[in-house]
C-alpha cells in the first residue's frame, strides 16, 4: 500500500544542468527562527533534537538549490554543542556547499544564538551535513559540479575532499570488520 504522502502535490521541479557549475554563494542560505517553549528541554535550555531538526532543514535548502533536486541526509557529521540556546533567542543556521561529488553533497553548518534582550551573539554549534540528489525513480543522481571563486573557498573544498576520503576509509574498514 503506498503512502498518502507520496500523492501530495509539489512544484515541479526543473533539475539543475550537471555540465554547469555552481558556486558557493550561489547556494548559501541562512534560516532564523525565534525559540519558543515548546522548543524547550527539561532544563530550560532549547532542545538539541530541535536544534538537529533545523540544521537538516537548513542544509536540505542549500543542497536542493544545487541541484534542483530533492534531497535525502545521508550522514551528519561531528556535531558537537558547544553553547546552549534559550528560549527567547534566535538561532541562525548559516549553511554552504563544502564540496559536491557526483550525487553526494556536503554542506557546512554554523549555527548561532542571538539574544534579543542583549544583542550577544553565541556559536551554538557547527557540523557537516551530505545529502544525495534523487532521480524521479528516487534513485541517486548527479549533480552540477561546485566551482571555487575565492582562494578561501578552494581551499575550503580542499578540505572537504580530504575529510571525504578519510570518512570513505573509514567506511571501508568498517565494512570490511563486520563482514
Amino acid at each position: 500500500m503506498q503512502s498518502p504522502f507520496w500523492n501530495v502535490q509539489q512544484a515541479p521541479v526543473v533539475p539543475a544542468d550537471i555540465n554547469v557549475p555552481k558556486t558557493i554563494p550561489e547556494t548559501a542560505s541562512v534560516t532564523s527562527r525565534l525559540m519558543e517553549v515548546l522548543d524547550s528541554n527539561s532544563h530550560g535550555n532549547v532542545h538539541g533534537g530541535v536544534i538537529m531538526r533545523m540544521v537538516d532543514e537548513s542544509a536540505a535548502i542549500v543542497a536542493i538549490k544545487h541541484s534542483r533536486r530533492p534531497v535525502v541526509t545521508k550522514r551528519i557529521d561531528q556535531f558537537t554543542f558547544i553553547a546552549p540556546a534559550y528560549i527567547g533567542d534566535v538561532v541562525h543556521i548559516h549553511c554552504r556547499m563544502n564540496y559536491v561529488g557526483r550525487t553526494s553533497m556536503e554542506v557546512g553548518v554554523e549555527v548561532l544564538a542571538e539574544s534579543l534582550g542583549t544583542g550577544e551573539i553565541r556559536q551554538i554549534c557547527s557540523s557537516q551535513v551530505v545529502f544525495v540528489a534523487l532521480d524521479e525513480n528516487r534513485r541517486p543522481t548527479p549533480v552540477p559540479p561546485l566551482k571555487a571563486t575565492t582562494p578561501e573557498e578552494q581551499n575550503q573544498i580542499q578540505k572537504a575532499r580530504a575529510r571525504r576520503e578519510r570518512i570513505l576509509q573509514i567506511e571501508q574498514e568498517l565494512e570490511t570488520e563486520f563482514h
